[in-house]
């Protein structure tokens, strides 16, 4: 009998590696993309998101200078009126990573007058 719960402690211990593996294996499928490539989160970002494809879960990094920048994760409505609504997530790290979430994805700089001059991008995730 001893052998018959060893055997069962190794299906178990050999389920939750599995298990483990396969949580290992979603998070790697995960793309990691510089926001501005080479230039960073600055102005004229808004078209940078154009002929890529972004899915649920990728993480973008907004690299920029944390004195004279921030990201704001907005709705649709600030980020087309270039306001913070009450309650946005506001990051002003300089080396910022943002998992992004099924849909599209709204991100401004709140510094006075950067979000007009385009440094805002929505990214739609599939």
């Amino acid at each position: 009998m001893a052998q018959g719960r060893g055997s069962a402690s190794h299906v178990v211990a050999l389920g939750i590696a599995l298990l483990c593996l396969l949580l290992l294996c979603e998070i790697g499928e995960a793309a990691v993309y510089t926001v501005g490539d080479s230039q960073g989160w600055t102005f004229n970002t808004v078209g940078w998101p154009k002929g890529k494809r972004f899915r649920a879960g990728d993480v973008l990094v907004f690299k920029y200078s944390s004195t004279a920048h921030n990201v704001v994760a907005v709705n649709a409505a600030g980020y087309s009126r270039c306001t913070t609504p009450r309650g946005s997530r506001v990051s002003k790290t300089g080396n910022d990573r943002i998992r992004l979430r099924k849909g599209t994805n709204y991100f401004i700089c709140n510094f006075a007058g950067h979000c007009q001059a385009g440094m805002k991008i929505a990214v739609t995730a599939a």
